[in-house]
């Protein structure tokens, strides 16, 4: 059965150029001396990952795309798949520490896909020796999957499908959901019989999504205009810039615990306002000292899945693309960390979809009745140097994961990180995956914008410490007024009998004096100058 790429899916091929490219990488760190005999071999990763290429369609399935993109791609399955062909392996040069690691992430996260088989590739890196808090023997997968397959949930589950729960290999999926059948490619004939269909509907299809969420579209531009266009309250800072193909990769990694623990002390703080306001802190701080920090607020794009909101939405073992996201003011603007959460947790609380403009869901909504032709065009034009808007200044992505240990091939996962695109206007990505009781910071961004990216990274400790430090203030509580206590009356001193003495040395009270009449004044004048004689 023929199976369409959405037009949410399909956005990601359209975009995707040489500086831009638009796939997403998982980064495991495993410690093999819980496998059978202490040690995993590359064979071993290879046997265990061909076990499990059924638990997901995204393994076996392959782009099909028309000439000119006349309308959106087709899955199809991959005669020739090899599973070889897309797994790597490599060693880190001497000395083999943190930062070896981080160039080594970041060239390989760098580099383009073959777009012309299954869109997913693994490479193994072994010499992790010298990385501290990480097992010696530890080995690293980075899993690279391209956008268009897959969102952060349904990527998020097949790396979950593939994984074990124990060492044994028990799956930690049991029963994964059937793989559909996507048969042969069309010929061209039916898909250009099907573009032609497509096209003579969309805008029919178009005119009628149009007039169901038209209210919604007239208060966001109304909203917009008043507020001074899309870039009103994005400041202009070094991220706002079109991107280089050169990315960079660091990260760091926190416990939930003491997440759970800055939470307390803002009643209604979730753990997404913390890492809102952990980054909000360290750009605060790292644009302090290059002296860039902008008075106005940061505003960074946070995703929200979509997946079981909506009886359409799918779940997430789906691959694909079910997203939205909304602006958030980060507080950059704001030095008390405390008083930066509560704002960031003010604004997220009435920051609904329906209130934050048009939604991405209304724009997916009218862009999957638009021609391929036409939307293929137009995003290439709105993500390009000279067109991209600046409309936020960096991306926050939280998606949960697996709060028990994971294993692969028996070797047990113990670090996990992410990496997502980055796009002209917008430089800069945190990701921020949870696992097993910790949450990881993992920054991605550019070369040429910062250079810098360990200081950020130490910017980003220094931020979730102070939160970490941050006493509440008191709650001031209004003085309750005094009660009046009615004090007891004394009781009346009863006066002795007056004696014959004390009688005669009474003295006889004084007349009063005789009353003066005063003499009437005149009203003319007060001090008497015109007093009738």
């Amino acid at each position: 059965m023929l199976k369409q790429l959405s037009a949410q899916d399909a956005q990601f091929l359209y975009t995707q150029t040489a500086n831009n490219l638009t796939h997403i990488m998982g980064v495991y760190i495993y410690d093999p001396s819980t496998a059978p005999g202490g040690f995993v071999r590359f064979k071993d990763i290879i046997r265990h990952v061909e076990s499990r290429v059924h638990t997901s369609p995204l393994f076996k399935r392959r782009l099909h795309r028309l000439p000119f993109d006349l309308d959106h791609p087709y899955w199809v399955e991959d005669e020739h798949f090899d599973i070889e062909a897309h797994m790597s392996h490599a060693r880190l040069p001497e000395p083999g520490d943190w930062r070896q690691f981080c160039i080594a992430v970041a060239r390989w996260f760098s580099k383009p896909m073959d777009m012309n088989r299954p869109l997913w590739d693994i490479y193994i890196i072994e010499g992790l020796d010298r990385i501290p808090g990480i097992p010696k023997g530890s080995f690293a997968m980075l899993h690279r999957v391209h956008h268009a397959a897959v969102d952060g949930a349904s990527g998020a589950h097949a790396f979950i499908a593939m994984s074990d729960i124990d060492a044994k290999g028990t799956p930690a999926i049991a029963e994964p959901p059937p793989v559909e059948d996507l048969g042969r490619a069309p010929s061209s004939a039916e898909t250009m019989t099907r573009a032609w269909s497509a096209s003579m509907q969309s805008p029919v299809k178009f005119i009628n999504a149009l007039m169901k969420v038209s209210p919604a579209i007239v208060a966001s531009a109304r909203k917009s205009i008043g507020e001074g266009g899309m870039t009103a309250g994005v400041p202009e800072t070094r991220f706002n810039v079109p991107v280089g193909p050169h990315k960079m990769f660091d990260a760091t990694t926190v416990a939930l615990a003491d997440v759970a623990e800055i939470r307390k002390k803002v009643p209604g703080a979730t753990v997404n306002d913390v890492v809102l306001t952990t980054v909000g802190g360290a750009l605060r701080k790292y644009l302090a000292k290059h002296k860039e920090l902008p008075k106005e607020s940061l505003v960074a794009v946070a995703p929200i899945n979509l997946r079981g909101k909506e009886k359409s939405a799918g779940k997430a073992s789906t691959p694909g693309n079910q997203v939205s996201a909304m602006s958030v003011p980060i507080r950059t603007d704001i030095a008390d960390p405390l008083e930066r959460l509560a704002a960031v947790r003010d604004y997220t609380v009435e920051a609904k979809e329906a209130k934050a403009g048009v939604s991405a869901r209304i724009m997916t909504d009218l862009s999957q009745h638009i021609p391929g032709a036409t939307m293929a065009a137009v995003a290439r034009i709105l993500t390009s140097e000279r067109f991209a808007v600046r409309g936020t200044n960096l991306f926050i992505s939280n998606v949960p994961g697996a709060q028990v240990p994971l294993y692969l091939a028996g070797a047990k996962l113990v670090q996990q990180h992410g990496m997502a695109p980055l796009a002209n206007n917008m430089g800069l990505f945190v990701a921020t995956p949870s696992y097993n009781g910790r949450i990881a910071f993992s920054i991605i961004c550019e070369r040429a914008i910062m250079p810098d990216i360990a200081f950020f990274r130490e910017c980003i400790d220094e931020s979730f410490a102070d939160l970490m430090a941050a006493t509440p203030k008191p709650e001031k509580v209004p003085a309750k007024p005094k009660a009046a206590t009615a004090k007891p009356k004394a009781a009346p001193k009863t006066a002795p009998k007056p004696t014959a003495k004390s009688r005669a040395k009474a003295k006889p009270a004084p007349k009063p004096a005789a009353k003066v009449r005063a003499k009437p004044v005149a009203k003319g004048n007060a001090t008497g100058k015109n007093r009738k004689k």
